[in-house]
């Protein structure tokens, strides 16, 4: 991938420099690359919501298939991303990096190139797979390559970089899907490809090797039963929205809730625990990972079901429904900052409460406004979507904070790695249970056993309808999506309600780590 010449002039190894391994001159590189390499998460996850109508016209994919191309990605991501970053420390961050945007890049090929919907769920599985070794390896490699005075600035970039990425990502890819037509769907992974090959460029011919910091295991064990576990639970709640398969949905259920047992006693008995359990006996620990669960179960279900009801269901373009994310990401980034700050001052505990109530107003009022039949994009629900940006921007960098003070010093690495788990797992779970109670909902209303042939939930429509059937059916689509909305408003609250009685209120007795707080900005 480089010429003799260049490889020359980077060592393969270098001495530690300025207490990194990595010499001033070579840094800018090291930053290039952990942006662009968290620009392929950032654009797959945001942009794939807004597809996912056209990929199911093209694929003639289902809504549990369509479930499942969101699932199998977060599936393995959530269950092996605290293994994979272990690996960084095991290996060298370089080359784990490498390697893990390698099988990104590789998966992301076969995903653009697949002839089916089932194809497409087995690379986004190996996708996650990825992500999981390239989404730590990102901002721990700026952590490593950058000495403690210039790491905050560095992170600082990083995370803007990643929030405008976020930002921009669906806003442009609507646009494109608008103009080209639901085949240009594979466009979203093929884009992967020049990105992920420019990253390991800079990683393995302008940046020199660092060395292994310890020999951590990888409790390849306990990730394994968390993918069962999960995948599982995922499957059985899936399998209550797809006809045919529901009398799996109970047995499944039962496997997953027995595998998390066996997991949980399997990582007890470990001498190093992928997850340290023993974390989960603090209360504020406890309280503020129930907090961030039910948070991004209510984000991540919104927004995969909302782009769905505003494209298949109301008929807008893809174009329009790119602009819904473009607050929660703006939010984040241009309040965390002054957020942290605040909750320095005062406390993580009412930030967290307040911004968890406004998200909860916020989506009971895309419910009200679903149940109503009020379909108006740009006076109804972008302001709603703003001020849920604003919610959860009160709420991303006080959790931050209420996670690293909540355990002590040397604890702050894993308890940072199980916060990110379990936001992931969320929104897995989401994805999962809320398509059944949509199908639930849509199907009643519809009562699809009478009416044969009529498109499900979220799935666009392709020959036209009776004006009565098709009234009857908009009418299903915003029913359905009330429920999924009026349901994670309730859980927004019970976060509101853990995060008062748990989180502490009392002013830090320390400043905030800058990286820390922008670390965690860019998590969605």
């Amino acid at each position: 991938m480089h010429s003799p010449n260049e490889a020359a002039a980077v060592p393969l190894t270098s001495p530690v420099t300025n207490g990194t391994f990595c010499p001033q001159s070579q840094r800018r590189f090291v930053l290039i690359a952990a942006i662009l390499a968290s620009a392929l998460g950032f654009i797959d996850g945001s942009i794939l919501a807004i597809a996912m109508p056209a990929i199911r016209v093209n694929l003639g994919a289902s809504l549990a298939e369509a479930q499942w191309i969101s699932n199998a990605y977060a599936l393995t991501l959530s269950a092996l991303i605290l293994a994979g970053g272990a690996a960084g420390d095991r290996f060298g961050l370089r080359r784990a990096f490498v390697a893990g945007i390698a099988l990104f890049i590789v998966a992301s090929l076969a995903c653009a190139l697949a002839p089916n919907a089932v194809v497409l769920i087995g690379f986004r599985a190996v996708q996650g797979i990825g992500a999981a070794i390239m989404v730590p390896g990102s901002l721990a490699i700026i952590a490593k390559a950058y000495p403690k005075k210039e790491r905050g600035r560095a992170i600082g970039i990083w995370a803007a970089a990643s929030a405008l990425t976020t930002a921009l990502g669906p806003v442009l890819g609507g646009l494109v899907l608008s103009a080209f037509g639901d085949g240009i769907w594979r466009a979203i992974f093929a884009v992967n490809l020049p990105l992920g090959l420019i990253s390991i460029y800079l990683l393995l011919v302008k940046i020199p090797a660092d060395a292994a910091t310890e020999k951590r295991s990888l409790d390849l064990g306990g990730g394994a039963l968390a993918t069962l576990a999960f995948g599982a639970l995922a499957y059985g709640l899936t399998s209550m929205s797809s006809s045919g398969e529901g009398n799996m949905a109970g047995p499944s259920i039962a496997a997953g809730a027995v595998l998390l047992v066996v997991f949980i006693l399997f990582e007890h008995r470990r001498r190093e625990p992928m997850i340290d359990l023993s974390l989960f006996r603090i209360g504020a620990f406890a309280g503020a990972n129930v907090a961030t669960f039910f948070l991004y179960f209510a984000l991540s279900a919104n927004l995969f079901y909302l782009p769905m009801l505003l494209i298949a269901g109301w008929g807008l373009s893809t174009a329009e429904v790119g602009f819904i994310f473009l607050p929660l990401s703006a939010s984040i980034a241009l309040l965390s900052g002054p957020v942290g700050q605040l909750s320095d001052r005062i406390g993580p505990r009412f930030p967290i409460a307040c911004g968890s109530l406004i998200v909860a107003f916020a989506f009971a009022g895309l419910a009200l406004l679903a149940r109503a039949g009020i379909h108006h994009f740009w006076t109804g629900i972008f302001p709603l979507m703003a001020l849920m940006g604003l919610g959860m921007a009160l709420v991303v960098s006080p959790l931050s904070t209420a996670i690293m003070t909540a355990v002590e010093d040397k604890d702050t690495g894993a308890a940072s790695g199980i916060n990110n788990a379990v936001s992931r797992v969320g929104g897995l779970i989401a994805v999962a249970a809320m398509g059944s109670l949509a199908t639930g909902v849509y199907s009643t209303m519809l009562d699809t056993r009478v009416r044969p042939g009529i498109p499900g939930f979220g799935e666009p429509v392709s020959t036209g309808l009776p004006p009565e059937l098709e009234a009857t059916r908009l009418a299903a689509s915003d029913m359905a999506f009330s429920a999924i909305s009026l349901t994670t408003a309730v859980l927004c609250l019970l976060a509101a309600i853990i995060a008062w009685i748990t989180v502490s209120g009392q002013t830090l007795p320390w400043p905030r780590h800058t990286d820390e707080s922008s670390a965690d900005s860019s998590r969605n």
